[in-house]
């Protein structure tokens, strides 16, 4: 039944001007929905009055779906046909899917895609679809309550989701049939729930703490204005992982055999997290398991225990908010606050490291799990024009530098990791070689200065550039980062116009491993890296400077040089490209400043005989007499 919206005299917008719109935290463990009524942001309650969703999609034999607690119930007795945690399995190639799900009862569909699916009893079904089953409960539920269509949403995502994982996320809500109006941070989306926009300024950290996710943020807020300055985090790891070593702590405490049954794995993972939710409240948790084949046992945890299970994937996150600030470059006493998010930051140990850490007791003032949604309904209330006259600017980051590939195998990075999005980026580039008419771009994403140490994201080409000389063409490249972090890529030669395009979109993302090694490589191999890249350059200069004298001896090296002078110079053509190959920076640049001077005088027979055709056939009166009439 649709609720009455009441607002002060005055306050209210006219019927046919309100839109309907509404936030979306599409999380790994719940989901919700929430709007703004009567100018205040409120989660949306199911029939039962509930508004967590949990993020479990069971598929039947019969066609039909069950998605949120009913589904989860069944988790135990049909384990193959019932998802948890898709949103850990968003974005990812087939081979890092499979490794997520080790821990996880699932079977997967055998296929030469690029996209991983779940086999079901009613089909393959990728992470995509699992998401949009989810999601369409979730625009059902804000329908009924709101009584309407909605206009668009707004659905976060974790700070360090990658492109593929943000496509991933919008390719699901439009399977849902919405509108998204935008993607945003999970962390930007929680400080906009405190308030913190009305604040003047500050330094703010948002610590979110999810079930499959970590991100950490730290926001400067300038007269209304959120400026992520770092994020930071890991898209695998959660309050599941705590699940699963709680799990493995229960099988040796108990004596199990480690090769269970996919009912009792998915037993045991249910029976931990509900160890773990009694635990944020009691010292101690009893446990009675009993196992499909009979087994059962019985003991205890304490909290003391349970703490010490929980540490080392605390420290892993605290870690992680230490590179966050020192990509900032900020220290923990200079933060002003911060804002807890998720529903695994109500362990008690995570409180404690965090306070630690920071110096000061974070902000736990809003229920973790609905902070995310109530922020971004706010923001889509803005977006969907009900709020003309209030403007919420968030301006997050992307969290790996964007570039192309160059001669030699470098990359040129375009967009720098942390750079403030949205964003638009250009850069000019050349042809190598005379009458090139096409030029294939490659799209990557990494810190290091190699292609093969970076991640490819897309490939295609620019065709029809007139035929010039090498260097002649001037090819613009436009590197478009939109507000949710989506890629774009286009390429234009400027002489013709002719053009191409590309929406980088690739099937999967990258994996939370890669990113931190992608960080961490790029500090530990900057110097090795810095040697490459001027090793590569010297390449380039040396293969380009091969082939430009190799073509003038092909044009003119029989009627301007003795052979003597041909053959020292073709046998110095020879050693540099030998050198090229297995030698130095500087023995490189000394083969080439060798070639350098052994073809002036050949340069200069050159220019003088150019000189001599174009002054065939004409007087010295002709030359002059043009001469004098370009001077008057």
């Amino acid at each position: 039944m649709a609720l009455l919206q009441i607002s002060e005299p005055g306050q209210s917008t006219a019927p046919h001007q309100h839109r309907l719109a509404a936030g979306i935290d599409l999380g790994t463990t719940n989901s919700l929905v929430a709007t703004v009524r009567s100018g205040i942001a409120e989660t949306l309650p199911d029939r039962d009055g509930k508004v967590l969703l949990p993020s479990v999609v069971r598929y039947l034999d019969t066609g039909n779906v069950e998605v949120g607690r009913t589904a989860a119930d069944m988790a135990r007795e049909d384990p193959f046909n019932t998802i948890v945690s898709v949103k850990r399995y968003m974005g990812r190639a087939p081979g890092e899917i499979r490794s997520l799900s080790d821990s996880q009862p699932y079977e997967f569909v055998e296929s030469d895609s690029e996209v991983a699916r779940f086999s079901t009893v009613a089909g393959p079904r990728s992470p995509i679809e699992i998401s949009a089953e989810i999601l369409k409960v979730l625009k059902q539920r804000a329908v009924d309550t709101l009584g309407g269509d909605l206009q668009g949403v707004v659905i976060t995502v974790p700070a360090y989701f990658d492109d593929a994982q943000r496509q991933a996320t919008k390719d699901a809500a439009k399977l849902a049939g919405l509108n998204v109006l935008r993607l945003i941070n999970e962390p930007t989306a929680a400080a906009v729930a405190y308030g913190l926009d009305k604040k003047t300024e500050g330094l703010f950290a948002i610590y979110d703490l999810g079930g499959g996710t970590f991100d950490i943020s730290v926001l400067r807020l300038n007269k209304g204005v959120f400026e992520v300055l770092a994020t930071g985090g890991d898209t695998a790891l959660g309050g599941d992982d705590i699940d699963h070593i709680l799990a493995q702590w229960i099988i040796e405490q108990a004596g199990f055999e480690s090769a269970l049954s996919a009912s009792d794995q998915r037993h045991l993972l249910n029976t931990a997290r509900n160890i773990k939710e009694r635990l944020t409240d009691a010292d101690t948790a009893e446990i009675t398991i009993k196992m499909s084949d009979g087994l059962e046992w019985s003991g205890s945890i304490s909290l003391e225990e349970f703490d010490r299970i929980c540490e080392p994937l605390i420290s892993k996150t605290l870690i992680a908010c230490r590179r966050t600030l020192r990509d900032a470059g900020l220290k923990p006493n200079e933060i002003d606050g911060v804002v807890l998010v998720g529903g695994s930051t109500r362990i008690r140990k995570v409180r404690t490291g965090v306070a630690e850490f920071f110096g000061q007791q974070p902000l736990a003032d809003i229920d973790p799990d609905r902070v995310v949604a109530v922020g971004a309904a706010l923001q889509a209330d803005i977006l969907v024009g009900n709020k003309p006259d209030e403007e919420l600017l968030l301006l997050d980051v992307i969290p790996l530098s964007l570039g192309l590939e160059i001669m030699g195998g470098l990359v040129e990075k375009i967009i720098p990791r942390n750079s403030t999005i949205p964003i638009s980026r250009a850069q000019e580039f050349t042809t190598f070689k005379d009458g090139q008419t096409a030029l294939a771009l490659h799209v990557v994403q990494g810190e290091r200065e190699l292609v093969s140490d970076c991640r490819s994201l897309a490939r295609f080409e620019l065709r029809g550039i007139p035929p010039m000389a090498a260097g002649a063409a001037r090819i613009r490249v436009d590197f478009r980062v939109d507000a949710d972090g989506l890629l774009s890529v286009s390429a234009t030669e400027q002489t013709s116009g002719v053009e191409s395009h590309v929406e980088v979109k690739p099937s999967y993302g990258l994996s939370d491993s890669e990113i931190e090694k992608m960080l961490r490589a790029s500090i530990e191999h900057a110097g090795e890296d810095m040697e490459a890249r001027l090793l590569g350059e010297q390449k380039v200069d040396a293969l380009r400077l091969i082939e430009n004298v190799r073509s003038a001896l092909d044009a003119d090296g029989d009627t301007l040089l003795k052979k003597a002078e041909r053959q020292e110079i073709e046998e110095l053509i020879s050693q540099l490209a030998d050198i090229r190959e297995r030698g130095s920076v500087e023995e490189i640049k000394a083969a080439i400043k060798e070639i350098d001077t052994a073809t002036q005088t050949f340069a200069a027979r050159r220019m003088d005989a150019g000189v001599r055709k174009a002054l065939a056939g004409h007087r010295l009166d002709e030359i002059s007499k043009g001469k004098s009439n370009a001077e008057n």
